[in-house]
């Protein structure tokens, strides 16, 4: 037992209550002395191994957090769409309520059975929702640019309004797919009530509608000439 606790005390090892020490002796010159040997039990050893959780293991949970948070961070890369101008705003919803009005005809048309026929009844249809005053014939205050009084003349849909509008209703019909060539709001029937329309508020409200003049652009050789007559001056 005193050579047992040399060897202790040398080599400096602590036993492990649950195992009994063992005497191992090694016929070589080069130990002098009985070394300890301390069997580890297999519980010690799964206890010192660390946790591997196979793909079976793996909640499904882990998964769907992953993905979770994946998708958020795309959702974040992603930029957010540029509002719509007023144009494309304004035409989206002229779009809309022209498809609207073609559901309810009795029986509802589609749009490729939509014809120019179909685009003049809507134009005609608008009247009832215009805030523009045109003096009938008979009306004294027709020809008048200013009424002093009121009369009973029907509001009407203002020419620049129609023709705005059907600007717009003949570009969205081609980009929801329409043909150019086949086009009910490019037809030339829409051209002629579009002017007569513009020619009979011009006459009753007393009010011309002319043409702007393009302004034109000062060419080089003018704002050469101009630079000149500023420096002599």
């Amino acid at each position: 037992m005193s050579e047992m606790s040399q060897v202790d005390s040398r080599c400096d090892i602590h036993l492990s209550p649950c195992t009994a020490p063992t005497l191992v002796s090694f016929p070589s010159p080069f130990f002098t002395a009985p070394l300890l040997f301390c069997p580890i039990s297999q519980t010690q050893i799964n206890s010192r191994k660390k946790p591997n959780m196979s793909a079976h293991e793996i909640k499904p949970k882990d998964f769907a957090e992953g993905s979770s948070t994946r998708s958020e961070h795309n959702q974040q890369l992603v930029p957010a769409p540029a509002p719509l101008s007023r144009y494309e705003s304004q035409k989206r919803r002229d779009w809309n309520t022209f498809g609207q009005y073609l559901k309810n005809q009795r029986p509802p048309v589609s749009l490729s059975q939509c014809t120019c026929n179909h685009v003049l009844e809507f134009l005609r249809y608008l009247d009832q929702f215009g805030k523009t005053k045109v003096h009938l014939l008979g009306c004294i205050f027709y020809g008048q640019p200013d009424p002093p009084a009121p009369c009973t003349c029907p509001l009407r849909q203002a020419w620049g309004s129609l023709d705005a509008l059907i600007g717009r209703l003949r570009a969205a019909y081609e980009e929801n797919g329409g043909s150019q060539d086949k086009n009910p709001f490019g037809n030339g029937s829409i051209r002629v009530y579009l002017r007569e329309v513009k020619d009979c508020q011009a006459k009753a409200r007393g009010i011309p509608y002319k043409k702007k003049k393009k302004r034109k652009l000062p060419s080089k050789a003018n704002e050469q000439e101009v630079k000149f007559s500023k420096q002599s001056a």
